[in-house]
């Protein structure tokens, strides 16, 4: 052969093995990559081609799929009640993707998990029956949230503290996830994420704010499992006015005339007392009062129910007056609706935390399950002695003191108030908190609640934990313990 010709043959052997080299090498490794890629217009046609899953709220979908008109994406979701239900489902969009359980499940909801097919499907990338999204979430407290809520910017989070589940999570104001579904949508969608009221953020998830005088319920718990106290009707050593500590500012309490000096901590909690607590936090000191908050939530930046929480914080490298700010939750402590309802379902349920969650169950088209939750081992977080003192200490608080907006007839309520400062040097409307408990002894239905309103057309000398966030707490519980 020519030397020339056989240079050649080799050359364009070379060039051949190039070319199947790198179309193995796309096969094998990059096409997922490729196909998740979000300009890869053939994926939104394929998750859009065929009806989605649905997302299940007590037996019936709050989510569907809606025939286009025109276009090349056949379907696309829309939402039966988007408002009550946004702040669980999160949305689908063609234009903007997905968030919260839609963008967690996307690949259930759309027929693309590996999980829903059979083999034969998995080698030939068959689509197959979309699964659903089974949520734990009770309809009548949702709604009873939704509606307490109204205009107030805010948001309320109910857990069953026997098993975590999420019984109602509200975040206002909300949005119909059905105006940003499709590709057409872009009008409405700049009107939500130009929106100063944040109508897309999950307040009860993702806005940690300080909690006020509901971090108190943690401080006490630190001092009756440090030892500090015998019960929560031992006196405490608490000057008032306090001043703090390596300073020349005196602390004093909201109501002058509150028994606070000495108090015990059912009275301290009674009366919010700021001095009690603040002198508690700098006599444990920080790091016992981190050690507790950590082991009721804070600082977990892997917080999922499944959407992932924001973190709660309580801080560290403090000075002592710092820490004593702490103690009555403000300083640099934050913490959202869900950490705090987390702090008095632990104590409703014997000092014991189940994992809170908002799904039930995954399953296949068939009903078949692919994936259950709540299975989790519940965590001791105090001890059973501490949980009941407490317990007993934010009934009074409640029956006599500052939360008597809360009770539910017929119902075991214990509760902490808070009001928490809001801007530099409390010049901003402060926020109004509640979280709480209710048994109902008959039935052994109890249930959870935390609630923040961050916002609302009260004047400021009437905000109040009690007088803002407690009705849409007592709504919730009432509704999680009908019969």
């Amino acid at each position: 052969m020519n030397k020339t010709i056989r240079r050649a043959s080799v050359f364009c052997l070379l060039l051949v093995l190039a070319v199947l080299a790198r179309a193995t090498w796309v096969q094998a490794y990059d096409s997922k990559a490729l196909a998740d890629n979000k300009n890869n217009r053939r994926t939104a046609i394929a998750q859009y081609a065929h009806p989605l899953g649905d997302i299940i709220v007590a037996g019936k979908a709050v989510t569907g799929s809606e025939r286009t008109d025109s276009g090349d994406l056949a379907y696309r979701r829309d939402y039966t009640d988007g408002d009550l239900y946004s702040a669980v489902t999160g949305y689908s969009s063609q234009a903007y993707g997905s968030t919260q359980l839609e963008g967690i499940y996307s690949d259930v909801l759309d027929g693309t998990d590996t999980r829903l097919k059979n083999p034969v499907d998995a080698l030939t990338g068959k689509q197959t029956a979309p699964g659903d999204v089974l949520t734990t979430i009770d309809p009548s407290v949702q709604k009873a949230g939704y509606e307490a809520l109204g205009s107030k910017k805010g948001a309320a989070v109910a857990i069953d503290p026997k098993t975590g589940e999420i019984l109602g999570m509200v975040s206002t104001p909300s949005y119909d996830p059905s105006k940003i579904s499709g590709t057409a949508d872009g009008t409405e969608w700049k009107q939500l994420t130009g929106d100063k009221n944040q109508p897309m953020l999950n307040r009860a998830l993702r806005q940690p704010l300080p909690p006020g005088s509901t971090f108190k319920l943690v401080v006490a718990a630190a001092a009756l499992e440090d030892g500090l106290f015998s019960s929560v009707d031992e006196k405490t050593d608490s000057p008032n006015p306090y001043r703090l500590p390596g300073t020349s500012t005196d602390l004093k309490n909201e109501n002058a005339s509150a028994p606070c000096e000495n108090a015990t901590l059912r009275t301290a909690l009674q009366y919010s007392c700021n001095t009690v607590f603040a002198k508690l936090a700098d006599d444990l000191g920080q790091a016992k009062l981190k050690a507790m908050a950590e082991k009721f939530g804070f600082n977990n930046a892997k917080q999922d129910v499944p959407v992932r929480a924001s973190s709660s914080n309580y801080p560290s490298h403090m000075d002592k007056a710092q820490t004593a700010l702490t103690g009555m939750g403000q300083f640099d402590v934050t913490a959202t609706p869900l950490q705090m309802a987390m702090v008095s379902s632990a104590l409703a349920n014997g000092g014991v935390m189940a994992d809170p969650h908002m799904v039930s169950k995954v399953t296949d088209g068939d009903g078949n399950s692919l994936q259950s939750f709540g299975k989790d081992p519940a965590e001791r977080i105090v001890s059973s002695s501490t949980a009941a003192q407490l317990r007993s200490a934010m009934v009074t608080v409640i029956d006599q003191g500052t939360g008597t907006n809360a009770k539910v007839p017929g119902a075991e309520v214990g509760g902490k108030t808070g009001t928490a400062q809001h801007g530099e040097n409390n010049s901003k409307a402060p926020y109004a908190w509640f979280t709480s408990y209710a048994k109902d002894k008959s039935t052994g239905k109890e249930v959870a609640v935390a609630v923040i309103i961050e916002d609302s057309d009260a004047l400021r000398a009437e905000i109040s934990g009690n007088g803002l966030a407690a009705p849409v707490a007592q709504k919730m519980m009432a509704a999680a313990l009908r019969k």
